[in-house]
């Protein structure tokens, strides 16, 4: 009977002392959120290669112009000319005309992906680096998690935390830019 009543108590002990750590351990850990399009603007890299997409942009832009006037150009000459050509002359006329157009289509959904493809080669590494070093300020900073609360992102609840941003600015070496008159900082969503 006395070891039955040792072991309950034991249990009991137990328990508790386990109850207390899981309540230390959850109070060790704290939640935390960034705005990751804030933080991604705010980086060097990302200012440069916006700069480079809109120079990439406006390659594509400018040849794209070029094909639609030579385009309009043969349209408007068919347009003048076309009731005095010959049936064989009118004929190829026409063909290169849709050949023409044709391709200026084309160009433009290829460069359309280009574009889309350039954006995502030139962002991929800045992403990463950008994940790396909240990764690093999370674990430096004993938070269990980060939420992304960027306008727009899937995030449904946001429990109370700490906003990351300027621990992760810091890990990167970006300096602290003049809030803008429009900016606030985000408030915590409640459920």
């Amino acid at each position: 009977m006395k070891k039955t009543i040792f072991n309950i108590t034991l249990a009991a002990f137990t328990l508790v002392c386990l109850g207390f750590t899981g309540v230390k351990a959850q109070q060790a850990h704290k939640l935390g959120y960034i705005d990751f399009q804030d933080l991604m603007q705010q980086m060097p890299e990302y200012k440069k290669a916006n700069m480079d997409m809109e120079s990439y942009g406006k390659q594509l832009e400018d040849e794209l112009k070029k094909m639609n006037s030579e385009f309009e150009k043969k349209y408007e000459d068919y347009q003048k000319n076309g009731p005095k050509m010959i049936e064989a002359v009118k004929e190829a006329k026409e063909k290169e005309i849709r050949d023409m157009q044709s391709r200026v289509q084309e160009f433009q959904q290829s460069a359309q992906q280009n574009v889309r493809k350039k954006e995502e080669e030139l962002l991929k590494p800045i992403i990463e680096k950008a994940k790396k070093a909240i990764g690093e300020v999370a674990k430096e900073n004993n938070f269990y998690y980060v939420f992304d609360s960027s306008p727009g992102s899937p995030l449904l609840y946001k429990p109370e935390g700490e906003n990351v941003l300027s621990l992760v600015k810091k890990k990167l070496l970006i300096g602290e830019a003049p809030s803008t008159p429009n900016s606030t900082p985000p408030t915590p969503v409640k459920k």
